[in-house]
C-alpha cells in the first residue's frame, strides 16, 4: 500500500546515484539518526519539508492572483501539527470518551493534556468494548493524529486485558480511519500506522499480520451516462437507487472537494458488500466498471457519519484563493462556512460524528468572532456543547495569525453546562514558539476561564467571548448598540486609487473643499486619537462622475458625505483610535466613518476613545481588523444615564483642539501656518531658550491631554461599573501628540535619548521650514503657504508678501537641486535666515545649538544626498 507501481520499465531500475556518498540516501542516513527515528512523527516533518518547495511555488502564484487548483491543494494547505496539540485533541475526545465509560480507568494518568470536566457527566455515548470505538481524521495528512490515537487505543486495549500481539491488528481493523486527497501523504499515513504496529509486534509478527491501515485516499471517479447502464448491471436493479446514482456522481471532483463530500447513500457498506461479491472476471468491461463502483463505495463508506470521535487539523484556504469549481460548490453546500476550508471542516467534523460523540479541531480563531461566521456560531452554540478550548495566540505554525484548538460534544447544551477555556497569550500580536505556548498550558491556573454558551448569545453576533465578566455581559444585554444611534458605513472604493487619490500636497489648491475637484479623504492611518491623519484628497469632480464610471468602484454611505463625523483605522495591531473630522470630508473602506444622530458627537467620541472600548473591541473582534459591523455592536450607555456625560463631551472637545493644534504644527498638515519655534508665544532671546520654552509648552499639552483622557476614562468606567476590571490611567506613549516623544518614538528608548531625538528633529524641522522660505513656499512675514503650485513666480510671491524680511532666490523661486549649489548656497542662505529670524547678536550661539542638536555642521546637513529626498 505504500509504493505505487509504475507502468513502464523504470520500475525495474535503481534510482540514479543511489549508492554514492552524496546521494539522497546517504544524506537521509546522516539526518535520520537512531534518536530521530524513535518517533514516527519524523515522517510528517519529512513530508512537510518535501512539499515546501511546491508550497512556495503555489503561493507565489497566489500573489499573482492564480487560483489554487485541485492538484495543488495539498501543497498549499498542509501544516504539521505540534505533538502536544495532537495529544490535547485526542486525549480530550477519545480519552474523555473512554473515561466516561470506564470511570475507574487509569488512562488519565498518562494523559498530560487532558482537561477534566468541572462536573460529573451522566449523559454520554455508551461504549461496550474497545473494538466499538471508531475514530476518523478527515484530513489526515501523514497521519500524526492517527498515530497518537493508536498509542492511546493500545493503552485502552491493554487496560481491558487484551493479548498484546492481537491489539495492533484490532486497532487497524476496527478503530482508525484516515481520509486524505494527497496520494503521497496518504501512503505515509498508512506507513506511519504500520510502523506503530511493527514497533509493538516485532518484525516477524508484523509481516504476518494481514490487517492494513484504514487510510482512504480520495480519487476522481466519473461515469458517463452510457456507463451508468453498465453500473446498473453491476449493482443490480434492486440496489440501483437514485441515492446510489447520485453518490456515484459525487466523486467526479474527489481530489478537489475531498472530505467535504457528504455521500447521498446512507449505507454504502452494505452496497459495497453486495457489489464486491459479484463475479465479472469473464467480462473485462463490467469488471472495470465494478472496480470503479467499489472505489466510490469505499470512499463513501469512509465519509459516512459513523464515528464516535473525529479529530483534525484541516486545510486552510480562503475563498479568494479557491479555484472557481470549488468556490461555487462550497457556496451551494456550505453557505455558512464557505469563506474558508477550515470552517467548512468544522461542519464536516460535526457531520461525521455520531450523536453524543466528540470532535476536536485546531484552526484559526477568526470563526470565533467575525460576523462572516455568525450563522456557523449560531448552529454550533445551539446544537453542540463546547467541552474545552485552547485559545493559543500566534506561534503554533510560525508567524501565523493565531490558532485555537477545541473539543466539542455533538449534543445540544444542557442548563448549567460550562466549558473550560484557556487563553494562552497576553497580547494577540506576540509570536511565541509552540514550546513556550505549551509551558503556559502546563501552568494550570494561567488564564483559565469557565463559561456557559448561553452567555455568548448575550453579545451581538454571538462571539465565543469566554472571558467576559457579568458586568460586561450586562452592558451588552441592557444598553443600546452604537448602531442604533448612528449611521455608519465603509466609504468609497474607487477601483483605481493611483488615478483618483492623491496626497494633499500633490493637488492644485490645497484648500479644495466640497464643490471642487479634489476633496479631503479619510483613509485610516496609524494609531492616533482625537484628530489627525488628514493626508489624502480624492477626485470628486461632478459628484464623483469619473469614479462612478469604474466597473469595480463601490460607493457607500453617500447620504452622509461632507458632514462632520468620527473615523478610525479598521486595521490595527494595537488599541483602536477614533478621530473627529470636520465637514467637507469623504472616506474610504479603510477609514470607515460614523455619524451620530441619537447622541452628541463629542460624547460619543469620548466614549470611543475610553478604556471601556479598549475592553469591548476584542470581544467583538480580537483580530487586526475592527470592522464596521463590530463598531455598530458596541454597547453605548445613553448620555442621560451617565452622570458626567456633559463633562465627557467637553473633555473630548478639548482633546480634539489639542490634537488639532499639534497636527497643524508640522509642515505635513495642510492647515500648517507657522513653525512653533517662530511663534511669538514661545520666542526668547536665543534659539536654545526658545526651544526650552516650546518644550515646556509641549510638556504642558501632554500632561493636560493625559489628565483629560484619564478623567474621561473615570467617567465611562464608573458608568459601566468596571471599577474592578479597569483603572483610568493612560500610559504616556498612548497620548497621541507628535510633540510627545514617548508616543513619537516609543518607550523603548530612555527619556534622555527621546529628548535628544526630539531636540534634533525640532531643529531639522526648523531647517526644513527655512528651506521652504528660501523656495518661496513660506514666508517669515505671512502665515501658511505662499507659493504651492506649479507655475507660480516671484511676482506671485511679492503680491502676497510685499515687504519680505527674508527673500527667496530672486532668479529662480524653486531652483534646480544641483548638488554643489545645494550645499553651498543653501548653507549661506540659511545663515542669513537665522540672522533675520533671531538677530545678529545671538547668531553664533544659535548656530552652535542647532549643530549640537543635529550632531553635524550645517553644510553636511544640506548635502543633496542627505536632504534631497525630503525636499
Amino acid at each position: 500500500f505504500l509504493f505505487e507501481q509504475i507502468d513502464d520499465f523504470t520500475e525495474l531500475l535503481m534510482p540514479e546515484d543511489l549508492l554514492s556518498q552524496t546521494s539522497i540516501l546517504a544524506e537521509l542516513r546522516k539526518v535520520m539518526t537512531e534518536d530521530a527515528c524513535q518517533d514516527v512523527e519524523i515522517i510528517g516533518w519529512l513530508y512537510q519539508f518535501y512539499i515546501s518547495e511546491k508550497k512556495d511555488q503555489v503561493f507565489a502564484g497566489v500573489k499573482k492572483n492564480v487560483k489554487i487548483t485541485a492538484e495543488n491543494i495539498p501543497a498549499a494547505t498542509q501544516l504539521f501539527t505540534p505533538h502536544w496539540i495532537v495529544r490535547y485533541l485526542v486525549e480530550n475526545s477519545l480519552g474523555r470518551l473512554w473515561l466516561l465509560n470506564r470511570p475507574g480507568s487509569k488512562l488519565a494518568e498518562r494523559m498530560d493534556y487532558y482537561i477534566a470536566p468541572e462536573e460529573p457527566e451522566t449523559d454520554f455515548l455508551k461504549i461496550g468494548k474497545p473494538e466499538e470505538i471508531k475514530l476518523c481524521d478527515p484530513a489526515c495528512g501523514s497521519g500524526h493524529m492517527l498515530t497518537y490515537a493508536f498509542d492511546l487505543l493500545y493503552a485502552i486495549y491493554e487496560e481491558e486485558g487484551y493479548e498484546a500481539d492481537k491489539i495492533p491488528a484490532l486497532i487497524l481493523t476496527h478503530n482508525l480511519t484516515g481520509v486524505e486527497i494527497d496520494d503521497r501523504a496518504g501512503a505515509l499515513a498508512a506507513f506511519a500506522l504500520a510502523m506503530k504496529a511493527a514497533a509493538k509486534l516485532g518484525r516477524r509478527r508484523f509481516l504476518r499480520m494481514e490487517a492494513k491501515p484504514g487510510i482512504c485516499v480520495l480519487q476522481n471517479v466519473a461515469f458517463t451516462d452510457a456507463e451508468m447502464q453498465d453500473v446498473a448491471a453491476v449493482v443490480g436493479k434492486d440496489l440501483f437507487t437514485d441515492e446510489l446514482r447520485e453518490t456515484l456522481m459525487q466523486f467526479e471532483q474527489g481530489k478537489n472537494f475531498g472530505s467535504l463530500i457528504v455521500p447521498k447513500l446512507r449505507d454504502p457498506a452494505e452496497t459495497l458488500r453486495v457489489v464486491e461479491a459479484r463475479d465479472f472476471v469473464g467480462d473485462l468491461l463490467l469488471k472495470e466498471v465494478q472496480d470503479r463502483v467499489m472505489a466510490v463505495l469505499r470512499m463513501a463508506e469512509a465519509l459516512t457519519p459513523k464515528y464516535h470521535v473525529v479529530v483534525a487539523n484541516p486545510p486552510y484556504m480562503g475563498a479568494r484563493n479557491m479555484n472557481p469549481i470549488l468556490k461555487k460548490w462550497l457556496t451551494t453546500h456550505y453557505s455558512s462556512e464557505k469563506t474558508d476550508l477550515m470552517t467548512c471542516f468544522i461542519a464536516v467534523s460535526k457531520n461525521l460524528t455520531t450523536p453524543n460523540g466528540f470532535f476536536g479541531i485546531i484552526n484559526l480563531p477568526s470563526w470565533m468572532f467575525l460576523g462572516t461566521y455568525s450563522e456557523l456560531r449560531e448552529e454550533l452554540l445551539t446544537n453542540s456543547t463546547f467541552l474545552n478550548m485552547l485559545h493559543l495566540g500566534r506561534g503554533i505554525f510560525g508567524s501565523d495569525f493565531g490558532t485555537t484548538a477545541f473539543c466539542i460534544a455533538k449534543r445540544p447544551p444542557k442548563v448549567g453546562d460550562t466549558g473550560i477555556y484557556r487563553r494562552l497569550f497576553d497580547q494577540h500580536v506576540d509570536v511565541r514558539t509552540p514550546t513556550q505556548i505549551e509551558q503556559l498550558f502546563r501552568q494550570e491556573d494561567y488564564n483559565r476561564y469557565t463559561a456557559s454558551q448561553s452567555d455568548f448569545k448575550k453579545v451581538p453576533g454571538q462571539p465565543i467571548s469566554y472571558w467576559l465578566s457579568d458586568v460586561i455581559k450586562n452592558a451588552f444585554a441592557t444598553m443600546p448598540s452604537v448602531g442604533s444611534v448612528t449611521l455608519s458605513s465603509n466609504g468609497i472604493q474607487t477601483g483605481d486609487n493611483d488615478r483618483f487619490v492623491r496626497q494633499w500636497h500633490e493637488v492644485d489648491g490645497v484648500k479644495s473643499r466640497q464643490g471642487n475637484k479634489w476633496v479631503p479623504y479619510n483613509k485610516g492611518g496609524p494609531f492616533r486619537k482625537w484628530y489627525g491623519n488628514n493626508e489624502y484628497f480624492v477626485n470628486w469632480a461632478d459628484n464623483g462622475r469619473e469614479i462612478k464610471q469604474q466597473d469595480n468602484c463601490c460607493i457607500r454611505g453617500e447620504k452622509k458625505y461632507f458632514i462632520p463625523g468620527i473615523t478610525w483605522s479598521d486595521i490595527t495591531s494595537g488599541p483602536s483610535s477614533f478621530k473627529y473630522f470636520s465637514e467637507g470630508h469623504l472616506f474610504d473602506a479603510k477609514g470607515p466613518s460614523a455619524f451620530f444622530e441619537g447622541e452628541s458627537l463629542t460624547y460619543a467620541l469620548g466614549f470611543l476613545n475610553s478604556k471601556v472600548v479598549s475592553v469591548l473591541t476584542p470581544i467583538l473582534n480580537p483580530s487586526l481588523s475592527f470592522q464596521i459591523g463590530d463598531f455598530r455592536n458596541l454597547p453605548l450607555a445613553k448620555a442621560s444615564d451617565v452622570p458626567s456625560a456633559f463633562k465627557a463631551g467637553q473633555n473630548a472637545e478639548l482633546a480634539v483642539d489639542f490634537c488639532r493644534a499639534d497636527w497643524d504644527a508640522y509642515e505635513t498638515s495642510w492647515d500648517f501656518t507657522t513653525l512653533p519655534l517662530l511663534q511669538p508665544d514661545h520666542r526668547a532671546e536665543t534659539l536654545e531658550d526658545t526651544y526650552t520654552t516650546l518644550r515646556t509648552h509641549w510638556q504642558g499639552m501632554t500632561d493636560e491631554m493625559q489628565r483629560l483622557e484619564e478623567e474621561n476614562n473615570r467617567i465611562f468606567i464608573d458608568a459601566y461599573g468596571l471599577q474592578d476590571e479597569l483603572t483610568p490611567e493612560v500610559p504616556l506613549n498612548e497620548i497621541t501628540l507628535t510633540c510627545n516623544p514617548a508616543y513619537r518614538y516609543g518607550i523603548k528608548n530612555d527619556v534622555a535619548a527621546n529628548e535628544a531625538r526630539l531636540r534634533a528633529d525640532t531643529m531639522a524641522e526648523f531647517l526644513s521650514y527655512a528651506v521652504g522660505c528660501m523656495f518661496g513656499r513660506y514666508s517669515l512675514d505671512a502665515p501658511g503657504l505662499i507659493l504651492a503650485n506649479q507655475g507660480e513666480t516671484l511676482a506671485d510671491y511679492l503680491s502676497r508678501v510685499p515687504e519680505p524680511s527674508f527673500m527667496p532666490d530672486k532668479d529662480n523661486v524653486i531652483p534646480v537641486l544641483d548638488a554643489d549649489w545645494f550645499a553651498d548656497d543653501i548653507t549661506d542662505r540659511f545663515r542669513q535666515f537665522l540672522r533675520v529670524s533671531f538677530g545678529e547678536d545671538t547668531f553664533r550661539e544659535n548656530l552652535r545649538f542647532i549643530e549640537d542638536a543635529l550632531g553635524k555642521d550645517i553644510r553636511k546637513y544640506f548635502t543633496k544626498d542627505f536632504y534631497g529626498d525630503h525636499v
